[in-house]
């Protein structure tokens, strides 16, 4: 019975994170591009500077509200997590060096999508019966589109609840227990007997940080957002520029590999990587799951900022995919490029990589630091997705009464996961995450002329007037 589940979820898997599901996602952000003329690349310095400006001004928001700025942290945190270590490093290993530039053409088109799932969902929000704003595909849906298409809501609902606990939560919390394990066996803190004693202590520590957090309200998962999104970003981003310029002789050859493997592979890999297919399919399909633009779900943070402006927190979802793929995942690249480390293409590879990329440049000692990083980004994507799913779950039932045994549950799963091998139940996972993204495109497409609408509005009468 197992082995029939596996067969019928790899094939699906495969279908959803396939060529068809990347020509949807690559189709409506071209299709999104074209309609609001590039606003992505002609608006680009604009949207930097909108919002960079906004993050810098200090303000409080309202109850059961967000600032604009703890919303795109906690979008952020949702986004910037494991798959920005470990997913870049299997798309290289996959795809060779290629997959970089493929990854980059997939954001320069997921941030015209994210725009747009932003601005519907700041735009078609609701406030619930708690007086919190609440908004995302769902809604969107719900409030944008004819009754015949309301089943999509609901189904981006089911798909966003089923998937939270294994992608939001058990995996993360998996990575966790792996980094801080390597960290403390590396320094004989622990032998390998106490391993599973170390996982149920993490496991329990992390439920109740969980738990703290998301049930202390929009607020608290705002405030903790955006105190920890900037650290552990920028955290990161020195480690890595310090790999970079450390080993910036490579850099030529690094972008000469990136570029000519992207259109002949085998050419760069040595015959391993031999498919243009494949290095496309692999950089957009990491490019996709770790900007998540086209899934819909970093809208659902979005809706909850303090502001009246869809358009201008639309900037926030381009300036979101610009941090989480142009610049955390390309540093992840150059790391594994950069540092000159041996690369077995066409195999399977994971975190293992990146940080073989930094202990090969530092030394052994950096590993500690690799495991902060890395315990940031994992933390910070639970509380995000525990977000997300306990709105998909207020949205299914209709009561926001639901959102706190939901969020009880959901921080008990970091227990699970620290502690059992449930690798099945997650591959089930990754494929509802996948599946999320058909009901919000087809939204996404459907809505595109109010997107273009709020957008001329928004240049010709609004803020952006003299833009």
């Amino acid at each position: 019975m197992l082995s029939v589940i596996e067969t019928i979820n790899t094939t699906v898997n495969n279908f959803i994170w396939g060529v068809p599901a990347m020509i949807c996602i690559i189709g409506v952000g071209l299709y999104l591009s074209i309609r609001t003329g590039f606003l992505q690349i002609r608006k680009f310095p604009y949207a930097m500077k909108t919002t960079v400006g906004r993050m810098l001004r200090k303000r409080e928001a309202s109850d059961g509200r967000m600032t604009p700025f703890q919303a795109v942290c906690t979008a952020l945190a949702a986004t910037v997590g494991t798959g920005n270590i470990a997913g870049v490093a299997g798309a290289i290993a996959i795809g060779g060096p290629g997959a970089v530039f493929w990854m980059w053409i997939s954001a320069l088109l997921g941030m015209c999508t994210k725009f747009s799932e932003v601005t519907l969902a700041v735009h078609f929000r609701e406030t619930n019966e708690n007086g919190e704003l609440v908004g995302g595909p769902m809604y969107y849906i719900k409030n944008g589109l004819k009754k015949h298409w309301h089943w999509l809501a609901y189904l981006f609902s089911a798909f966003g609840v089923l998937t939270v606990f294994g992608t939001g939560n058990a995996t993360q919390v998996n990575t966790i227990t792996a980094a801080v394990n390597s960290a403390l066996i590396n320094y004989n803190l622990i032998s390998s007997d106490s391993i599973s004693t170390a996982n149920l202590i993490m496991g329990i520590i992390i439920a109740s940080l969980v738990a703290l957090v998301l049930l202390g309200g929009i607020k608290r998962i705002g405030q903790v957002a955006e105190k920890l999104v900037p650290f552990m970003a920028v955290f990161y981003i020195i480690l890595a520029l310090g790999v970079v310029f450390l080993n910036f002789s490579r850099i030529p050859y690094v972008f000469s590999s990136i570029f000519k493997g992207a259109f002949t592979p085998a050419s760069v890999t040595g015959g391993a990587v031999g498919s243009f297919f494949m290095s496309m399919k692999k950089g957009v399909s990491r490019g996709i799951f770790s900007n998540e633009a086209g899934l819909g779900t970093g809208s659902i943070a979005h809706a909850c900022a303090d502001t009246r402006k869809p358009v201008k927190q639309g900037f926030f979802g381009i300036f979101e995919v610009f941090t989480d793929t142009i610049v955390i995942c390309t540093l992840t690249a150059l790391v594994i490029l950069c540092s000159g480390i041996p690369v077995s293409y066409g195999a399977t590879a994971g975190a293992e990589l990146t940080i073989l990329g930094f202990t090969s440049t530092y030394g052994s000692w950096v590993s500690v630091f690799t495991a902060v990083a890395m315990c940031c980004f994992a933390f910070s994507t639970i509380i995000g997705w525990g977000l997300y799913g306990a709105r998909c779950c207020e949205f299914l039932f209709s009561s926001s009464r639901t959102t706190k045994p939901f969020m009880v549950l959901y921080s008990l799963v970091a227990i699970l996961g620290a502690t059992v091998d449930l690798g099945l139940l997650w591959n089930i996972a990754e494929t509802f995450n996948g599946l999320m993204a058909i009901p919000n495109l087809i939204a996404v497409f459907l809505l595109s002329g109010v997107v273009v609408k709020l957008v001329k509005e928004y240049f010709t009468t609004g803020d952006g007037k003299d833009a």
